[in-house]
């Protein structure tokens, strides 16, 4: 066998893996952003979300890719545990039909494709078209890396060291093992499904071997999601194992199963005799679906064990509690003034989270604080869920045949729940703000950080008061209001002056002028937000204490 053979080898796997890229990357960018939103909404029950994570997985041809999204959706806290295993099931079984296309020898016509695959990405402009023709010259690649492979592994059935190296697999430990390091080189199941195909179709891989490389390469898979669960949150973690236990515990049941059973695999044989590739790909389906059967009524069991192994910390249970309404409980035979009171909590309790983000992203930007960062982002995001969700129940509140003032009263709630929002999504800006200092390597004057700390703890002391008086609807703390406002907006003008004067004087890091500016704007516009919040339940503009 001669190094060029090797090369030709290499770049039949190099196309193939590239053909496969171009046509998972075709098909989500011709679906749009339809593939997030059904994953989103398709899990309300699991035997649908299995369904959705096959559907989703056959389309975009990555199993990888939708456990990935599942990942994001579980990290975000969109999507909980219990509503992702059905899609990561499903996703197992969309994975194999890849190696179902590929058992079709299209040999002839393949440069049909790519030709038509071309013609339709170079010279269309519409940008669905192009998608299209990136889906079809990857098919085409994808076919034309299996013909290049085929070609340049029929000699290596000549070529004792690898027949040699052939032979060490057949012990089913070595080509389990085998499987699952391939396919985590590969980071594609499919890819490595299909390459094993190919050995087994030029007579160096036997279908007894075949058997526990497929095993092996389903546990391989899993490589991608572990590898994107490392930036993740511990919920991120908990569902790239989840993924892992799942092809584990699928993996005991099959080596069980073809040991105790072994006329199940002279079953599916007989389904294509004489075909291998067909063979392969059809055990590779039948596996998977076998696993899911039986896999599924025991997913409450495997996410237990998922948490055993990733413990749930207090402060996660305090934030699934945090993004959970307390008080709104709409029910058609409610009285409305208990329904309003409890819109009114629930906003206020909304309001005091809104004001710890604040409270610890001014510390962040001060202490630079990564951890505290952290925290920032995940409860600007709690913040948001629960904006989402009071508002959903306020929509439901008009239904329940209000006066006009009561449903006026539901309309400045609604306004009020806006400005709480914002001010949380200010306390993001603000971490942000320290993260492009720091990754500038920029440093902010004492000079200008004292000025900022001043006008921060002024805008905290005006948002908390403004609290109060959302909470009691007691105005008797207006005048003190507006008196801290002012000062808000004195320092704005003052430190922006400062600022400018800095500038002149050469004395101050163009970046860390920005980013001082950029902060001021922020921390006044909460000021606003506050004077917002205060005056909401009131309907009416307050000056200096006094209706107007």
């Amino acid at each position: 066998m001669s190094i060029f053979t090797i090369f030709s080898l290499l770049g039949g796997v190099g196309l193939f893996l590239f053909g496969m890229t171009m046509m998972s990357t075709g098909l989500r960018n011709a679906c749009g952003s339809n593939l997030q939103g059904i994953l989103e909404k398709a899990t309300k029950n699991r035997f649908l979300a299995i369904l959705v994570g096959v559907g989703v997985t056959m389309l975009i041809q990555s199993s990888s890719a939708t456990d990935v999204m599942v990942i994001g959706f579980v990290n975000s806290g969109m999507m909980t545990l219990a509503q992702a295993i059905g899609i990561i099931m499903g996703a197992n079984i969309g994975t194999t039909i890849t190696a179902q296309i590929t058992a079709f020898s299209l040999s002839n016509f393949t440069p049909l494709l790519l030709f038509g695959g071309v013609v339709l990405y170079v010279f269309v402009k519409h940008s669905f078209i192009k998608h299209v023709g990136s889906i079809i010259m990857g098919f085409g690649m994808l076919f034309q890396g299996i013909i290049i492979m085929k070609a340049a592994i029929a000699p290596l059935s000549q070529t004792q060291g690898f027949a040699d190296f052939m032979t060490t697999l057949s012990n089913p430990v070595l080509a389990l093992l085998f499987g699952v390091a391939f396919t985590a080189l590969l980071q594609s199941s499919s890819s490595s499904i299909v390459i094993f195909q190919a050995f087994a179709v030029e007579g160096i891989l036997t279908y007894d071997i075949a058997i526990y490389l497929i095993i092996g390469a389903a546990i391989g898979s899993v490589t991608p999601n572990l590898l994107a669960s490392l930036t993740a949150n511990r919920n991120g973690k908990r569902t790239a194992l989840l993924n892992l236990l799942f092809n584990l515990i699928r993996a005991g049941i099959l080596i069980a199963i073809i040991n105790i059973a072994p006329g199940v695999l002279e079953l599916i044989q007989s389904l294509s005799p004489g075909d291998i590739g067909r063979q392969i790909a059809n055990t590779h389906t039948i596996f998977a679906i076998v696993a899911v059967l039986i896999e599924a009524p025991f997913a409450g069991l495997i996410i237990k064990l998922t948490r055993r192994i990733v413990p749930v910390l207090p402060e996660e249970t305090q934030k699934l509690e945090d993004r959970e309404l307390k008080y709104m409980n709409v029910a058609a035979n409610m009285p409305t003034a208990v329904a309003l009171g409890q819109a009114h909590m629930e906003i206020a309790r909304m309001g005091r989270i809104a004001y710890k983000n604040l409270q610890n992203a001014v510390e962040c930007f001060f202490s630079g604080d990564s951890e505290l960062a952290a925290k920032v982002k995940e409860r600007e995001e709690t913040v948001d869920i629960l904006n989402q969700e009071i508002g959903k129940k306020m929509v439901m509140l008009r239904s329940l045949g209000l006066t006009d003032k009561d449903l006026e009263r539901v309309s400045l709630m609604t306004i009020a729940s806006t400005d709480i929002e914002r001010v949380s999504d200010h306390a993001e800006n603000i971490v942000e703000y320290n993260e492009l200092l720091t990754a500038r390597r920029a440093k902010m004057s004492e000079v200008a950080r004292a000025e900022l700390r001043e006008m921060s703890d002024t805008m905290l002391e005006s948002l908390e008061i403004a609290l109060e008086i959302f909470e009691n609807e007691d105005y008797s703390k207006i005048p003190q209001l507006y008196e801290l406002e002012d000062q808000v907006d004195q320092f704005e003008n003052d430190l922006i002056s400062n600022h400018v004067e800095r500038l002149m004087h050469s004395s101050c890091d163009p970046t860390a002028g920005v980013v001082f500016s950029d902060i001021v704007t922020d921390i006044e516009r909460c000021g606003d937000h506050a004077i917002n919040i205060a005056n909401s339940l009131r309907g009416k503009l307050i000056e200096e204490g006094k209706e107007i």
